[in-house]
């Protein structure tokens, strides 16, 4: 069974976002997400300044079984990259909820309503 913290919103493709204090929003993967790639040996952050729509893809991360796309989960600029899992990508494994992969300065924080709460990423993943 997956580890899915209550403190986060959740989009269907499995990312995670996470409102900072400071009005940023971190993103990452799912317990359950890296659970399904097995091991992860390698991720394509975005270059700080890119700016994403909500639902575009920003980054690759690749296991040993697959190569999957990263998605904004909300529009906005990316202000930071997590360049630790550059150099230690099987972080994400074995930390995937500190093991975020680029912050965005959100155009409209808003948009993280449209995301699912855990109860409900819960659901949809069938746990």
């Amino acid at each position: 069974m997956s580890d899915i913290p209550t403190d986060l919103r959740y989009a269907e493709s499995h990312e995670w976002a996470r409102l900072d204090e400071d009005g940023g929003v971190k993103v990452g993967i799912s317990d359950h997400a890296q659970e399904a790639l097995g091991d992860v040996v390698f991720v394509e952050l975005p270059e700080i300044g890119k700016v994403f729509a909500a639902g575009d893809a920003a980054g690759v991360v690749e296991s040993v079984k697959a190569a999957s796309d990263i998605y904004s989960p909300v529009s906005g600029t990316v202000i930071a990259i997590n360049e630790a899992l550059a150099d230690n990508p099987e972080l994400v494994n074995s930390a995937p909820y500190d093991s975020w992969f680029f912050k965005l300065e959100p155009s409209d924080t808003s948009e993280l309503n449209n995301l699912l709460a855990a109860s409900d990423y819960k659901a949809a993943i069938g746990e």
